[in-house]
């Protein structure tokens, strides 16, 4: 009896160990591998050639390409300085968000008043720049913006904020909601022309406000186009134009005691075919000598500064995978992308996306490296930068439970 039971006991045993060599083996020689561990990688940003932009010293001054970027350079004070005629740039902003005007329409027609016309004689005794009016005319929206933007007229001024606003301090409460509202924060407007010495903005602030302008459908066109045909065919002497022989495009230009010279700007350098575009102010300068030298040194470092720079660089490296068995490879940059910039723009980090990896190829896609620059969405494809391979029949049949466990997990269906 007990022979037979040994015998029994025996022969199921051996059942077991063929049951069990006969799925140990298969499971593991042709079971699944577990997937690499991933890493995300923080590589330092991309070396640019250094060539800082050439700013003054006094005053302030700043440089950005859009309204909405934060300035790439500065110069000078930080603090808020007397603007000029820069404050009338603010009322031409605010007053056609409340009267829209449409590209090429002249607008509503304005019957000068007898107010307008003291307003005119008022500034011209005083020795302030002027642009005639008389009583029982009438001016177009266009040609009030076309004095109070080219010819810088102080009676336009006062003469828009009353017949838009209905006095020149309403005027000037609905500008000071204005400007914080659109990230003039440090800017404030005491009058409409600017003369009083508290209409003052920082030079980030008046670089955006050359921005804002620039990019205004209706300014830009009356900055590109005479004021030939103002009331009674009088003419209006274009005072922001300056130096546009270096690519630069004056949006206001003015002098006062308390505020020097101040420029705010448009300017364009060529990259190799390629314009470079960016918006700038310089307030507080001296004299214009003393403006024409700093802008022509500014222009001057614009072409050795404006290149192609990198974005992300083949080869980086933004992740790094590691499998069980030992091997690992990195995901690194496929292909490059290069923005054109002045140097010392600032970069954010990329965005990583990575897809799982067992075994691959040296140069299999596994993800993507993305960012926005200047507006733009810039993305380039993450490739493993060696193989990564099976890890052969001894690996697998000595290290059962992590093929085991991968095998038992539970798979969508189909």
């Amino acid at each position: 009896m007990t022979v037979r039971v040994g015998r029994s006991l025996g022969i199921a045993l051996g059942a077991l160990v063929i049951l069990g060599a006969g799925i140990y083996g298969p499971a593991t020689l042709l079971g699944p591998l577990p997937a690499a561990t991933v890493t995300v990688l923080s590589p330092p940003p991309p070396a640019a050639t250094l060539a800082r932009p050439v700013l003054p010293a006094v005053g302030a001054s700043a440089l950005l390409q859009s309204a909405a970027d934060e300035p790439f350079a500065t110069g000078g004070s930080e603090k808020a300085l007397p603007m000029a005629s820069a404050a009338k740039l603010v009322e031409a902003l605010v007053v056609l968000r409340s009267k829209p005007l449409e590209p090429g329409a002249d607008g509503p027609a304005v019957p000068m008043t007898a107010e307008d016309y003291q307003s005119y004689l008022d500034y011209a005794n005083n020795g302030a720049r002027t642009v005639a009016v008389f009583p029982g005319e009438s001016w177009t929206e266009r040609e009030l913006l076309q004095a109070l933007i080219l010819g810088s007229s102080n009676n336009h001024a006062d003469t828009i904020a009353r017949w838009a606003f209905g006095s020149v301090d309403a005027y000037l409460r609905a500008a000071n909601t204005w400007l914080p509202a659109n990230g003039l924060a440090h800017t404030r407007v005491a009058d409409a022309t600017g003369l009083d010495e508290a209409s003052a903005g920082t030079g980030t602030d008046l670089a955006r406000l050359a921005a804002l302008a620039s990019a205004h459908p209706v300014i830009s066109e009356i900055l590109a186009q005479p004021a030939s045909a103002l009331a009674d065919r009088r003419g209006v002497q274009n005072t922001t134009a300056y130096l546009p022989e270096q690519g630069i495009t004056g949006i206001s230009r003015s002098y006062t005691d308390a505020a020097g010279v101040c420029f705010l700007f448009t300017a364009a350098v060529d990259a190799g075919g390629t314009p470079f575009s960016f918006a700038g102010a310089i307030v507080g300068e001296p004299d214009y000598d003393t403006l024409n030298a700093d802008l022509t040194a500014l222009m001057k470092s614009a072409s050795a500064g404006v290149r192609e720079q990198p974005v992300l660089a083949e080869g980086t490296a933004y992740a790094r995978y590691e499998t069980a068995w030992g091997q690992s490879a990195r995901a690194v940059v496929k292909t490059a992308k290069t923005r054109l910039a002045w140097v010392g723009s600032p970069l954010h980090a990329p965005t990583v996306k990575t897809e799982p990896v067992t075994t691959g190829r040296a140069g299999r896609t596994v993800g993507h490296a993305s960012l926005t620059v200047d507006g733009q969405d810039v993305s380039s494809p993450l490739v493993l930068d060696r193989s990564i391979r099976d890890p052969g029949l001894g690996w697998r049949l000595l290290h059962p439970l992590p093929i085991l466990s991968e095998l038992m997990q539970p798979r969508a269906a189909g």
